[in-house]
């Protein structure tokens, strides 16, 4: 019986709070009063900050298509993009609308990039391990992905991959050997 009156107890706590709400209802929007937004969230800088600003801008990453061939996707990243923040972006993959159209990445899930940076003309991208245990086809756009993302930030003569601070060779589409890809050698990979 003390079980039945304990649950019953909580029931109509229940119904009489569900009843209830701290959040009071308004018909429509409501402006608020600017001086009682605290910490300076409406201020055109970063609060906590001496002016610091923050701006983004929309640079392309070039992920698989449904064709198979290498595709430009916009990524937003903070302004000037970098080498570092651009390949970040490409590193995550396609979006979820893109995986649903077929869009996918030749870049493992667990490749991760320690350092990236474009040296007269060059993208220079440190990891930690080498990507020779990808399969030859997957790497091959794989690379293809990481020369024309870093093209677009700067990296015009190409990109070399450091594993360990070692140059890495890795296969070109038409067979060869290379230490520093380039947009030319990996053009057969472009969609159209």
């Amino acid at each position: 019986m003390r079980r039945a009156l304990t649950l019953l107890a909580i029931v109509t706590a229940s119904l009489g709070l569900s009843a209830c709400t701290l959040v009071p209802v308004a018909p429509g929007p409501e402006t608020i009063n600017p001086r009682t937004v605290p910490f300076g969230l409406l201020g055109k800088s970063i609060p906590g900050t001496d002016n610091g600003r923050v701006t983004f801008i929309t640079q392309p990453v070039y992920i698989v298509d449904a064709t198979g061939h290498l595709a430009p996707s916009s990524r937003i990243v903070p302004a000037p993009p970098t080498l570092l923040s651009v390949l970040r972006e490409l590193i995550l993959g396609p979006t979820a609308i893109e995986t649903g159209t077929g869009y996918t990445s030749a870049i493992p899930e667990n490749v991760v990039i320690e350092q990236a940076s474009v040296i007269h003309g060059i993208g220079v991208i440190a990891v930690p391990r080498p990507l020779s245990s990808i399969p030859r086809p997957q790497l091959v756009m794989a690379i293809g992905q990481l020369v024309y993302t870093a093209a677009a930030v700067g990296a015009t003569r190409g990109i070399e991959i450091e594993a360990a601070g070692t140059p890495e060779r890795f296969p070109t589409p038409r067979g060869g050997l290379t230490t520093i890809a380039s947009e030319a050698e990996y053009r057969p990979l472009l969609n159209g």
